[in-house]
């Protein structure tokens, strides 16, 4: 699924490291609000001598400030998460093109955007957990979420969700529209409850009895093994998980990545920045700190998220799925998922 060069990770390594003459300013537009992020941007300031400037806020606004702003934005880059804010960037014609050697050969051809605008750095599994005590046969691919023996025990968030979003036109993109729809239709009647609240509340919803399988992204699990969450680290021996469809495409994986503003007033800055998130000291951030699979291969993995175990994951064209995005909001509403 990944790749990873020892001559390109050294030429990256130099490259970073004999910048330190470049200076000036980057301006980061980011969405991502992990305060482990902060040694991401102070380990780049300190090897370049770029300051960074940032302003933070949700993707959409962040997305419609950057188009209301447009030939006269201060914007160098967009980092945010999930395939369907960075494909809804590009349509919104925010993002430029990148011609990387670096990134071209650190970040595998599945996690770009086919016209080089944006690039996924980190990964994150959209997979099925489950109480071990009440669930004796969970479910082993998406599509038995659907079947009738779980109806009444699936917890799942709204259909605005972009997570969810991306995950049904990954659905869409594998299987057709047909039956992605009839999936969509399975799942709403199986729900515990109607959709509510973030990852976290689904697994919450585990320990709290409300219902007995949730989906949710592998790093709301993993941080509850690192770190104390309130309602789901002092029961977490009591949710399993299931990376689906091991026999087939496997895991649904969405991305946290970024992009070159079209405007950008300090390009070649920000290209240094982005190849400086696919070295390995950054990718190593994203999973210690964030407790996410990095991108690039053979980077080591924080103990949280190596606790989940070894898996197949869906190695498909994102870009292919960003374009099915629209149809997977369509299906929801047909199909009155709230």
């Amino acid at each position: 699924m990944l790749k990873s060069s020892t001559c390109v990770a050294a030429a990256l390594t130099a490259l970073i490291a004999t910048s330190a003459a470049a200076e000036g300013e980057l301006n980061l537009y980011s969405s991502r609000h992990y305060d482990t992020d902060e040694r991401l941007y102070s380990d780049f300031e300190e090897a370049t001598g770029i300051t960074i400037n940032r302003i933070e806020g949700k993707a959409d606004e962040l997305i419609a400030r950057m188009e209301a702003e447009g030939a006269n934005s201060p914007a160098d880059i967009l980092l945010t998460v999930d395939t369907s804010r960075l494909e809804r960037a590009k349509n919104a014609g925010i993002l430029q093109t990148v011609d990387s050697a670096v990134l071209e050969d650190r970040i595998p051809a599945n996690l770009q955007d086919s016209d080089n605008q944006w690039f996924g750095f980190s990964q994150r599994g959209r997979i099925i957990f489950f109480d071990k005590e009440n669930v004796a046969n969970p479910p082993a691919t998406y599509a038995d979420l659907a079947k009738p023996e779980y109806e009444g025990l699936v917890c799942i968030r709204s259909s605005s969700n972009t997570y969810n979003q991306t995950l049904l036109a990954s659905i869409i993109t594998h299987e057709g529209p047909e039956a992605a729809k009839a999936w969509a239709e399975g799942v709403v009647a199986n729900m515990a409850r109607d959709p509510q609240g973030g990852d976290t509340d689904q697994l919450r919803g585990i320990v709290s009895g409300e219902c007995d399988i949730a989906v949710s992204n592998t790093y709301y699990y993993a941080r509850a093994i690192r770190k104390d969450v309130k309602g789901v680290s002092a029961d977490i021996d009591a949710i399993g998980w299931v990376f689906p469809n091991q026999d087939s495409y496997g895991a649904h994986m969405n991305l946290s990545g970024a992009g070159v503003a079209a405007n950008a007033p300090n390009k070649d800055n920000a290209i240094l920045f982005l190849e400086y998130l696919a070295s390995d000291s950054a990718q190593q951030y994203f999973s210690g700190g964030n407790d996410e699979f990095p991108a690039v291969e053979n980077v080591a993995l924080a103990d949280s998220v190596k606790a989940l175990g070894e898996f197949k994951a869906d190695d498909v064209d994102l870009s292919d799925v960003a374009k099915n995005i629209p149809a997977a909001q369509k299906t929801f509403n047909e199909v009155g998922w709230k």
